[in-house]
């Protein structure tokens, strides 16, 4: 085997465990009230079990920079694997809430380092026209994982159970705990930093990056700040994001390089990449919503109607691959922008009776237009940096990523909120006795429940709730037509930034 042989697998087994760590957020999506049972759960109890991984994820990835530059990035992306393995392993095994929850925990923060590990090796090990892979590699497998974890896990849950949620995690974490230490070699350890680094800011680091997931994930479920525990959190995060950043600044020896936002193309990169997370993660979370909601698909059917994005991922990512070095990729990003806010416009003329088919050419355009926008944001954002930077820098574009997809979904559990409210509202005070159409509906399902009652005014009960069910429906259409125009308002509005970029000069 050549060295460039080797060193592409090594590369490949890293962004396998990337897409292993990403998959894991939403394999378990479909499959909550299947685990819920197993482990004798009450709801609220099952939100963490998506919520820890989530937090302890977010809190690693900018640590895993300054990790690795001390352990090298050999040793703690295998460290990483191996732990996640064990830790799958573990969740398979769960026997109450309270273990799964922990080790969800050492999942999600294992995870959290071996995502942005494979945007830094990949950079490092690869220069000139050979880079163009790297980007179009890395971003089918962070942007397909999310789209398949819950086909994926609704198809593992009916076929076995959901304990091999977990259990798939074994032969690859395996492969890549033993492909990584043989065939990856980006940098040695340097166990000197550990001597007069920033010490003081790693607590700072947790309390504000894991308040600030608690807030996003767990606000529209608990009324935001009325809730006392959700406005602690947020206050906590503020003030520990202060100390973060002005020691970041200042200290010679940062556990976080803020000084690479001093970089534009690195700063305009991680405000598009938090585009993009707002754009992935918002989608992934509206849809199902929709056609679980109105056309009360299950997990497995909701997998099938989307999974066409992800086939429009992949073929999109090997014609890019393939054209790299001849397209002007500042022409590339801003035809993906425009053809990822038209793809979400395509689905905004919304109705009840809309589902896999009438979604199919905007779910093939959105996928094919987020590889045309994530393939040249990670070149832009990573491809001039130098070697020694990169690990830093990798976390801090991935942690933007991730910001974005949690304030989005975020957002969106606010618009759903409101915004279902207001619709609802207006279809109330038009749906009335007086208009004709309405009248005649409602003698119709008070007829048919009155016949089923066999009394009149039950039946008439009835018809009413019917109604009401009938409004809430089409106010949750029109809502989420109005979060895909939002979401591709944002998108066009991201397109001011792609006049400012540079193409980067390798180092």
């Amino acid at each position: 085997m050549s060295s460039e042989t080797g060193k592409f697998i090594g590369f490949l087994a890293m962004a396998l465990g990337m897409f292993v760590a990403l998959l894991d957020i939403q394999i378990v999506a479909g499959s909550l009230k299947d685990i819920q049972g197993g482990l004798s759960a009450s709801r609220d109890e099952m939100t963490w079990v998506q919520t820890s991984y989530l937090i302890a994820e977010i809190v690693m990835i900018p640590l895993s920079g300054w990790l690795a530059k001390v352990l090298s990035t050999r040793w703690l992306f295998t460290a990483s694997a191996v732990t996640f393995t064990i830790a799958s392993l573990c969740c398979g095994l769960a026997w109450n809430i309270e273990s799964m929850i922990a080790f969800r925990i050492v999942q999600g923060f294992v995870g959290g380092a071996m995502i942005p590990l494979a945007f830094s090796a990949g950079f490092a090990m690869f220069k000139g026209p050979k880079a163009a892979m790297i980007p179009a590699v890395l971003g089918v497998m962070g942007t397909l994982a999310p789209t398949l974890g819950p086909t994926l896990g609704g198809w593992i849950t009916e076929t076995f159970s959901w304990r091999y949620l977990f259990y798939v995690n074994l032969a690859p974490g395996l492969l890549i705990a033993v492909a990584v230490p043989l065939l990856v070699r980006v940098d040695e350890p340097d166990f000197s930093l550990m001597k007069g680094f920033d010490a003081f800011s790693i607590p700072f680091i947790a309390i504000a990056l894991g308040c600030l997931g608690y807030v996003l994930e767990e606000g529209v479920r608990k009324d935001w700040f009325d809730d006392p525990l959700v406005a602690a959190c947020a206050a906590a995060s503020a003030a520990a994001w202060c100390v973060v950043i002005w020691r970041g600044l200042t200290h010679p020896r940062p556990v976080l390089d803020f000084g690479a936002f001093r970089i534009r193309n690195f700063a305009l990169g991680c405000a598009l990449s938090f585009v993009v997370g707002v754009g992935n993660y918002g989608a992934i979370f509206v849809l199902p919503v929709f056609l679980g909601e109105v056309r009360d698909y299950n997990s497995l059917d909701i997998g099938e109607a989307v999974f066409v994005t992800g086939v429009a991922q992949v073929v999109a990512t090997m014609l890019i691959a393939a054209t790299a070095n001849r397209l002007d990729q500042r022409l590339l990003l801003g035809c993906g922008l425009v053809a990822y806010g038209v793809s979400l416009v395509m689905m905004t003329p919304l109705t009840n009776q809309w589902g896999g088919a009438e979604l199919f050419w905007a779910l093939v355009l959105r996928g094919a237009a987020s590889m045309a926008v994530v393939v040249p944001i990670t070149s832009f954002a990573l491809g001039g940096l130098p070697s020694g930077r990169l690990p830093m820098a990798s976390g801090l574009y991935n942690l933007m990523r991730n910001l974005g997809g949690a304030a989005s979904i975020a957002g969106i559990g606010i618009m759903l909120q409101e915004r279902q409210s207001l619709h609802y509202s207006r279809l109330a005070e038009r749906v009335t006795p007086f208009q004709s159409d309405v009248a005649q509906a409602q003698a119709a399902f008070a007829a048919r429940f009155g016949d089923l009652f066999t009394d009149q005014l039950r039946g008439d009960r009835a018809a009413v709730l019917e109604l009401t069910e009938m409004a809430k429906r089409e106010a949750l259409v029109l809502t989420v037509s109005d979060v895909l125009w939002v979401m591709a308002l944002i998108f066009f509005v991201a397109l001011a930034l792609v006049p400012l970029l540079r193409w980067p000069k390798q180092t």
